[in-house]
């Protein structure tokens, strides 16, 4: 499936649940706390194979969580992860690890190793992690810092990079994974403003050129308007609305998605 497939099914408005079908993500029942605070509750929605999907919603509605979970760098309290039809949780540990290698994620920060070269970022855990040669992680490191616009910088350290260089380092990193999934943190928010349009940039060419499936948190509306197959608001750690971002960001449905993307266009 390419990224430029049209949308073929709807998502249930009142749960953000695919109608049934193929999936490559599937959260069911997930509820996480933190203390007292119920980041999310009983949350239920999935993502197809090849789609874009972006969470919306004020501070504090969970959207991260979710992208965290997926990562394994935390846990649910209820409910069940599915990835590619395979258990990431409750799974066993070894199983957990196998799921995760189809998943790749850019941060808010870039966490690149500094002490390492550009190109070593991108090839350590291919050849750690998938077993790659080091030949062929390096090849597929130098296309894919081609493909980010930094084909020049194989041997720089990261500290020697500007934040946007930064940041393109960090996408190039999680491709080289292959994974079928890429998790986008709010991928601008740590850059100065005269960067954040180069990123967003490279981003909207990946999503265009790529089958990968992306789920994507940011406050970026142009962007998520641009590249969303689907919108889902979050609020109190559930979705109160999802659907097409013509739909979302032109007619919602609920007041409370109205109030939001007021307040933030």
């Amino acid at each position: 499936m390419s990224a430029d497939t049209p949308l073929t099914k709807e998502p249930d408005a009142s749960t953000g649940t695919a109608v049934a079908g193929g999936e490559l993500i599937r959260l069911e029942g997930v509820t996480k706390r933190f203390g007292t605070n119920t980041v999310l509750d009983d949350l239920n929605f999935s993502v197809e194979p090849g789609k874009h999907v972006t969470l919306i919603g004020p501070s504090g509605s969970g959207k991260t969580t979710i992208l965290r979970l997926l990562m394994t760098l935390t846990k649910p309290d209820e409910g069940t992860i599915t990835v590619d039809g395979q258990p990431l949780f409750p799974a066993p540990e070894k199983q957990v690890r196998e799921v995760r290698k189809k998943i790749g994620m850019v941060f808010q920060q870039f966490n690149l190793f500094p002490n390492m070269s550009v190109l070593r970022n991108l090839t350590e855990a291919p050849v750690r992690v998938l077993g790659l040669s080091k030949d062929e992680a390096e090849a597929r490191a130098r296309e894919l810092l081609d493909l980010v616009g930094l084909a020049d910088k194989c041997d720089a350290k990261p500290t020697r990079l500007s934040g946007g260089q930064q940041q393109r380092v960090a996408i190039a990193r999680a491709l080289a994974m292959r994974p079928q999934v890429l998790l986008l943190d709010e991928v601008t928010s740590a850059l100065d403003p005269e960067l954040v349009a180069g990123v967003l940039d490279l981003l909207r060419d990946i999503a265009r050129s790529t089958d990968i499936t992306m789920l994507c948190v940011t406050h970026e509306m142009g962007f998520a308007r641009d590249i969303s197959d689907q919108v889902l608001m979050f609020d109190a750690g559930r979705v109160i609305e999802a659907g097409a971002p013509e739909k979302i960001f032109g007619d919602p449905e609920q007041e409370r998605t109205r109030e939001f993307i007021s307040a933030v266009l």
